[in-house]
């Protein structure tokens, strides 16, 4: 049976961080190498979540599910389906979780991850956390685990958001996903949630994928979606800034034949919570519709996007540098910015190369701003 193409978010994760780098795939659908300076995702040393400790006087319900990756919802649900909640339950006053009770939930969370039925998990893992052995070294044989290797993602050294992002994912758990990336964003903002958290967790799905057999598919598809969805309701949950009046619109567009839309996305919200004016054509543009957007809107600037070598189109490119509208002695072009890593290193007279999503809205405000 012929292998299913890669997931797209393997390819569209790696898009903009701060660093340039380009992603490069074979005609033969081997694995996609990334190539990077510095790149943190690349190692696989993994380092321990910067938590607060379990004090005597435990912790809340919220500190416990951003701990864990899950939402307060999946908590009160597994205490009242199996018996998972806090050993001791003041009267009056919000439920506390001890050392001990956010062990047997660590390990619950570890079977679960690893393929094990929720039932069947808690189970083990109150036993477990009754003998106080709450993470044995070799896995429970009669558990239907996972496949070789585990079920966590390949993150290497991120944030801790990160990481809990990743568990969250590869449980299916969507609404402790959306949970994690809406409150990301509200505190710090769409550029840091995209290079920080979203790219990131992105990429080590698309490299668990490659390694586990063709598994893992799922994980990418939901990812993805509340990644696209937390992108679209950023406005939403920073409320943006007052709409720049009077100034030309920002076009972005795929170019002919390109699907990955995830990257210019990330892009749209940034430049709509700046309250810049934005026009986003999606995905697989064709050049006569692209041409005549440019004509009709008089943008500012225009970033065109190709992921793949086979899109990437330089008589387009230069064709858009040449465009000009307006009265004759007036006329006016867009400056135009190739993104993605289907452009390759050859330059294109008169474009701009961003290498970030940060150098990105720099060169995409400026000329919006004059």
């Amino acid at each position: 049976m012929p292998r299913p193409d890669r997931p797209r978010v393997l390819v569209q994760a790696c898009a903009f961080v701060v660093r340039r780098f380009c992603v490069v795939k074979s005609d033969h659908g081997r694995s996609l190498r990334r190539l990077a300076v510095n790149d943190p995702v690349a190692n696989d040393q993994v380092a321990a979540d910067p938590v607060a400790p379990v004090d005597g006087a435990g912790i809340t319900t919220g500190s416990l599910a951003r701990r864990l990756g899950v939402s307060p919802t999946t908590l009160r649900s597994w205490d009242q389906r199996y018996g998972l909640g806090p050993a001791v339950r003041p009267v009056g006053r919000h439920r506390r979780w001890s050392a001990d009770d956010v062990a047997m939930l660590e390990e619950m969370c570890r079977l679960t991850a690893a393929g094990a039925p929720p039932g069947e998990a808690a189970r083990v893992a109150k036993e477990r956390a009754r003998a106080g052995h709450p993470q044995p070294a070799v896995a429970d044989a009669a558990l239907p685990l996972a496949a070789p290797g585990g079920a966590a993602l390949p993150l290497g050294v991120v944030r801790a958001e990160c990481r809990g992002l990743a568990r969250a994912a590869v449980r299916l758990d969507s609404e402790a996903v959306q949970e994690h990336l809406n409150a990301f964003v509200r505190e710090h903002g769409v550029v840091a949630a995209w290079e920080e958290v979203m790219m990131p967790t992105l990429h080590a799905v698309g490299r668990k994928w490659e390694t586990s057999g063709d598994r893992y598919v799922e994980v990418e598809h939901l990812l993805s979606w509340h990644v696209s969805t937390t992108l679209r309701n950023a406005p939403l949950l920073l409320g943006g800034r007052a709409r720049v009046h009077g100034v030309a619109p920002i076009l972005l567009a795929c170019v002919p034949g390109e699907q990955h839309t995830l990257p210019l996305e990330a892009v749209y919200a940034a430049l709509v919570v700046a309250g810049l004016p934005v026009r986003m054509l999606g995905a697989a543009v064709p050049a006569e519709a692209l041409t005549e957007s440019v004509r009709r809107t008089g943008p500012s600037a225009v970033m065109l996007w190709s992921q793949s070598r086979s899109s990437a189109s330089t008589p387009l490119a230069a064709h858009l540098v040449r465009t000009a509208w307006g009265l004759k002695g007036a006329r006016q072009r867009p400056l135009v910015h190739l993104a993605g890593p289907g452009w390759g290193p050859a330059p294109v007279e008169g474009t701009k190369r961003p290498g970030g999503l940060r150098e990105a809205m720099t060169g995409l405000a400026g000329p919006a701003a004059r």
